[in-house]
């Protein structure tokens, strides 16, 4: 019941909290809308942007070389470095439930039903060591204890828990998200562009599917492809889809899920080589998204690039990263 609130609260949230605003291009404030769009009308016919725009994927895997868990329930620890663990429930429970705690001590929920394939499950927390416990729904609400393990995680870059799929931004090479988003950013030429064309894109093919968000239901998993193909989704679909196409383009995103003042909410943040990290840029509120304004500025000639925001950030509480 609670993962079906909070995600009817985020769906259904006010779509006033902010304007939208124009995102910066590469290295300079960009001026408005109508300037962006006059200068896309401006660019030749089928030329294309200085930056590659062929899809770099990291596949999860699960060696099982070095396992937590039990017979039925198996954590596979192998590619801690990497930003994850894989997990596989082969019991004869309708469904079982795992639940990470990093170094930053927030708890993580992850929810998996019978079945052969491992599931990707982020390790969001940075390095330090993770708790991993197991459970066996019971009936209800009652769940058996399987399992509680530790395991100590040094990642080889903290950027990797971003970059991989995983159960909740979930594709794969042969996905049509990867494919969609290689076309989008053809005219790109730099990272910034692309992650504008992603959302331009996003917006421009998904519509806000009232009737769904309605009717969620609780441990709802989004499907990227099933999301590009109907055209339709919910704040969720939106999320997942847009980190997806980010991810596929080796940009770094984050999907994020807290409070901006007393709204449930969720936001998208950004990292490139440019910038650093770029807190909230795209940004969910109700049934529509923004972006946020990230002004540019380079004091005395510095090569590091200051970040100044839209808004007080201290308004914002991030509970979950994924």
């Amino acid at each position: 019941m609670y993962r079906r609130h909070w995600i009817r609260r985020l769906c259904l949230a006010c779509a006033f909290l902010l304007l939208p605003l124009m995102l910066s291009g590469c290295g300079e404030q960009k001026a408005g809308v109508e300037e962006a769009a006059a200068a896309e009308d401006a660019s030749p016919a089928g030329e294309h942007g200085t930056r590659p725009s062929e899809p770099t994927v990291y596949e999860p895997a699960a060696p099982q070389t070095q396992v937590l868990g039990t017979d039925t329930l198996t954590v596979d620890i192998s590619n801690t470095d990497q930003g994850y663990v894989m997990a596989r429930y082969t019991g004869s429970s309708d469904k079982v439930n795992i639940q990470i705690t990093g170094p930053d001590d927030v708890a993580y929920k992850y929810f998996l039903t019978p079945g052969s394939a491992f599931s990707a499950l982020p390790l969001t927390g940075g390095d330090g060591t993770y708790q991993i416990d197991g459970y066996e729904h019971l009936s209800d609400s009652k769940y058996a204890v399987l399992f509680r393990e530790t395991a100590d995680v040094r990642l080889e870059s903290s950027l990797l828990p971003f970059l991989y799929p995983n159960q909740y931004v979930n594709f794969t090479r042969d996905s049509l998200a990867v494919s969609t988003a290689s076309e989008a950013v053809a005219d790109a030429s730099c990272d910034l562009d692309a992650v504008s064309d992603i959302y331009h894109y996003v917006i421009a093919h998904v519509s806000y599917d009232e009737e769904k968000a309605a009717g969620v239901t609780a441990n709802y998993l989004p499907d990227v492809d099933e999301t590009l193909r109907t055209g339709t989704g919910i704040c969720f679909d939106y999320a997942s889809l847009t980190c997806a196409m980010l991810r596929s383009q080796n940009i770094p995103a984050r999907l994020e899920i807290g409070y901006a003042g007393d709204i449930y909410h969720a936001w998208i943040s950004v990292y490139t080589e440019e910038t650093g990290w770029i807190d909230r840029l795209i940004e969910f509120s109700g049934n529509g998204w923004t972006r946020m304004d990230p002004t540019f500025a380079s004091g005395n000639g510095n090569s590091d690039t200051v970040l100044e925001y839209i808004g007080d950030s201290a308004n914002y509480r991030t509970l979950y990263v994924r």
